[in-house]
C-alpha cells in the first residue's frame, strides 16, 4: 500500500532514501505546495549525487518507450530524477506500462508523478496508490484557519518566529496566495535582525497607510465600490505596494466569497470574518462570481508577464468586477 503524506512543510525535506527507487505521487490543486514536493525530490537526488540528471516530461507524451529513455543511465550518471507532469493527461494505452514500472522502479531513479487534481485520471491514481513503492504527497488547498500556521512555519524556516497578531496582519495585508505569503515572509524575516517578529515589524513593511491595506482594496472591489477601490489602488501603487500582492488579496477574498455563495462554510473562520464575507457576498450570483474569478485569473496572468501596465490591469479588474456584481 502506498504511503501518504501531506506536502512537505516549509522547513521539511526529503532524503535520497525517500525518493530513489521509489515513485513520488504529488496530487492536489495547491500548485505552490506541490512544487515544493517536486523541488524537495530534486534536491534529495542532487544531494545524493551532484552529477545526477534531472529531466521532465508531460504525461500526454509518455509511452513505455519514452519512460525507458528517461530512466535509462547516461554516460555521465546512473542516478536520475524524472518528473512527469499533468498525470491526468496520461494516454490510456500508457497506464499499464507506468503502473508496471511503478510496481518495481529502478533503484537509481526517483520518479515524480504530478497530478493537478480533479477527477480526470482518478483510475490511474487508484492503481498507483495500491503499490508499496509509491509515496503520495497531497498538496491540498489551505483552510482559512491554516494560513496562520503556514506563515509561522515560513518564518521559522528563516530562523525567526512571529506572533499570532503579526501573522494575521501579514495575511490581511498580502492575501491568501501562498506564493505571495512565502515571499513576504522571506522578506520580513530576511530584513529584520529580530528573532521574534510581531505586528509592528509587519506594519513597517506591509502596512502602508493605516487605512489602505490590500484586504481593504479587495473588499472595496468585491463590494462594487468602484470609486474607493480605484482611489486606494492608485494610492497603494504610488506608495510602493506590489500589484501582485494587491491582486493576491483580491484573489484570496474572492475565493472566500465564492465559497460562501456556493454554500461552503469554514468552521475555522472567525465570527467577525464570517460577517464580513456574508456582507460582501450579497448581490453575487454563482454565475457572476465564476466570471469574476476568471477575470482575476486573467489579471494575474497579465501582471506576471502578459501586460506592461499594472495600474491599468488592476483598474480594468475593478470595473469588470463592479459590472458583474451589478448584473
Amino acid at each position: 500500500m502506498a504511503r501518504t503524506a501531506s506536502a512537505p512543510s516549509p522547513a521539511g525535506a526529503l532524503s535520497s532514501s525517500d525518493v530513489l527507487g521509489r515513485v513520488i505521487l504529488v496530487t492536489g490543486k495547491e500548485e505552490f505546495l506541490g512544487e515544493r514536493t517536486v523541488a524537495a525530490a530534486k534536491a534529495a537526488v542532487k544531494e545524493f549525487d551532484p552529477e545526477a540528471e534531472v529531466s521532465e516530461a508531460s504525461a500526454a507524451d509518455l509511452t513505455l518507450a519514452t519512460l525507458g529513455e528517461l530512466s535509462a543511465p547516461s554516460l555521465f550518471s546512473s542516478i536520475r530524477c524524472v518528473v512527469v507532469r499533468n498525470l491526468e493527461n496520461l494516454p490510456d494505452e500508457s497506464v499499464a506500462g507506468l503502473v508496471d514500472y511503478s510496481g518495481m522502479p529502478s533503484e537509481e531513479v526517483a520518479l515524480v508523478l504530478v497530478h493537478s487534481g480533479g477527477q480526470k485520471g482518478s483510475g490511474t491514481l487508484a492503481k498507483l496508490r495500491k503499490l508499496p513503492k509509491v509515496s503520495e504527497h497531497k498538496s491540498v488547498e489551505l483552510k482559512a484557519r491554516e494560513f496562520g500556521s503556514f506563515v509561522k512555519a515560513e518564518i521559522r524556516m528563516h530562523g525567526a518566529s512571529i506572533d499570532e497578531e503579526g501573522a494575521d496582519f501579514l495575511i490581511q495585508a498580502v492575501g491568501q496566495d501562498l506564493r505571495a505569503l512565502s515571499a513576504a515572509a522571506s522578506q520580513l524575516a530576511g530584513d529584520n535582525d529580530a528573532k521574534r517578529l510581531g505586528l509592528e515589524h509587519v506594519k513597517q513593511y506591509f502596512g502602508g497607510r493605516a487605512e489602505v491595506k490590500n484586504y481593504v482594496i479587495a473588499d472595496a472591489i468585491i463590494s462594487g465600490d468602484r470609486v474607493k477601490a480605484l482611489e486606494e489602488i492608485r494610492w497603494a501603487l504610488d506608495t510602493g505596494s506590489s500589484p501582485v500582492y494587491v491582486l493576491s488579496a483580491v484573489a484570496g477574498q474572492m475565493r472566500t466569497v465564492a465559497n460562501h455563495v456556493a454554500g461552503i462554510r469554514d468552521s475555522g473562520t472567525p465570527p467577525w470574518k464570517q460577517k464580513t464575507v456574508a456582507a460582501l457576498a450579497r448581490g453575487w450570483s454563482r454565475e457572476a462570481i465564476g466570471e469574476a474569478l476568471r477575470s482575476v485569473a486573467r489579471a494575474d496572468a497579465d501582471l506576471k508577464g502578459a501586460a506592461s501596465d499594472p495600474a491599468y490591469t488592476l483598474e480594468r479588474l475593478v470595473l469588470t468586477i463592479a459590472a458583474l456584481r451589478q448584473r
